[in-house]
């Protein structure tokens, strides 16, 4: 079990998600690269393998940011300066705060189930997308898929420093979309899908490749009444 804290901004302004990359770039270029949670790079060539504790986020077509853990103290570093313009796509942007959410959840494997929704998720680089094609039945792609995706969570886990002693379980119940999405400089199958798990997953976290660039995004699907 584990209490991590989390902190969502939310901005007023506009941005496609597919311009979640320039914004981070925007927002390290501001703190400065010497805050290296805001970037995950040791150098210019030596890169951190860890989970993102601050990720980006383009959330209903407007700019966010998400701090877990260590990341929730780090954040005043962007808000510690005087001006809060960045540079987007050689695009100034004032940055005004629409809403805050500060929280804490408790990290755990539970007894109950909890069905979310995860968009423009990297699931498999493209070695693992040709053994992916090569699979004769949805039944196989499918289990293969649950098996990134509880890496996944693992990975998240890991990052936030939460030791699973418990069995983690998945199950995709629907992939709504597949399609090729850009990420630096390959284009990589991202899927829009649904499934359940066992832990209940901080909202908006990002899991997989690009969690930090605004892919692989969680939301949890509320009960109807």
């Amino acid at each position: 079990m584990k209490r991590l804290r989390t902190l969502l901004i939310r901005f007023e302004n506009d941005l496609p998600a597919w311009q979640t990359p320039a914004f981070r770039g925007a927002v390290i270029e501001k703190v400065g690269r010497e805050h290296i949670l805001f970037h995950q790079h040791l150098g210019d060539e030596e890169f951190m393998y860890r989970y993102p504790l601050i990720q980006y986020k383009s959330i209903h077509q407007k700019p966010a940011i998400l701090c877990l853990g260590e990341g929730v103290d780090e954040i005043y570093k962007l808000f510690d300066h005087k001006s809060w313009t960045i540079d987007v796509r050689d695009q100034k942007y004032e940055l005004i705060i629409d809403k805050l959410y500060l929280g804490q959840i408790t990290m755990n494997v539970w007894n109950n189930s909890y069905t979310y929704t995860l968009s423009r998720w990297l699931a498999l680089n493209e070695k693992n997308y040709e053994k992916f094609k090569g699979l004769t039945s949805s039944f196989d792609q499918l289990a293969m898929l649950e098996k990134v995706l509880i890496g996944n969570i693992l990975s998240f886990a890991k990052g936030i420093d939460w030791h699973v002693e418990q069995e983690i379980k998945v199950r995709i119940d629907e992939i709504k979309q597949q399609r090729k999405l850009k990420y630096k400089d390959a284009f990589l199958m991202g899927f829009d899908l649904r499934f359940s798990s066992n832990v209940f997953l901080p909202e908006y976290i990002g899991l997989g490749k690009g969690a930090s660039h605004g892919f692989g995004v969680v939301r949890k699907l509320r009960e109807k009444k």
